[in-house]
């Protein structure tokens, strides 16, 4: 049995349209200017918090930030998900033999709704993430807190799957292999610097790897 850790946004859904406002809003309610596509796609998949100070705001201003973000998220933004297509059918074929977690840096609250709304829950058997208080403010940090919760479980192979440098990172950060998959938010560049041992085109090669 392999142990697999899956990011959240970008790798099962495509959480940009709310995600996306929500910074906007963010913004909007600071006076300042909105950001551009490339810009709001940087905020994809890495801490909420260390996002806004890569755009120049001070510790204040940037949990400010955040606090304004969730807000509309928590109202609308939180539910404007997509599925990937095929990651039901990909999860539902590895969760029939091998263990699935989600390690996520949204906040874990946020993550176990959104999973639920989905139908998803049934394909994990655990939902870690980060928590409201930026304790676990980076990738590695988050998948050291779900690898101490599933420790006993992890008794075999274990490996990272997500679409951005960070969860890559965070994963050579606790000695597990990174799986990059490239119809999220990152590219091949990306993937390939920050170490990926494998990278996917879409959802279903998964399996190929994973099975």
């Amino acid at each position: 049995m392999t142990t697999i850790l899956f990011d959240l946004d970008g790798t099962i859904i495509d959480s940009s349209e709310g995600i996306f406002a929500s910074i906007q809003y963010a913004m909007q309610k600071m006076n300042r200017e909105l950001l551009n596509l490339t810009q709001l796609r940087a905020f994809v998949g890495p801490p909420l918090y260390a996002s806004f100070l890569n755009l120049g705001f001070t510790d204040t201003e940037a949990k400010t930030a955040v606090d304004n973000y969730r807000e509309n998220y928590r109202k609308k933004g939180m539910f404007q998900v997509t599925p990937y297509e095929g990651i039901a059918e990909v999860l539902a074929t590895l969760s029939e033999a091998h263990a699935l977690y989600i390690a996520t840096s949204k906040p874990e609250v946020f993550a176990k709704e959104i999973l639920a709304y989905l139908d998803y829950t049934k394909y994990f058997s655990g939902i870690y993430g980060a928590d409201m208080e930026n304790k676990r403010g980076t990738k590695g940090a988050v998948i050291a807190y779900a690898l101490e919760a599933i420790h006993s479980t992890v008794d075999q192979k274990t490996v990272m799957v997500g679409d951005r440098s960070h969860d890559i990172q965070g994963a050579k950060e606790n000695q597990l292999a990174g799986i990059g998959v490239l119809y999220g938010f990152g590219d091949r560049q990306e993937l390939v610097a920050a170490g990926a041992s494998s990278i996917v085109q879409q959802p279903i090669d998964l399996l190929k790897i994973l099975k």
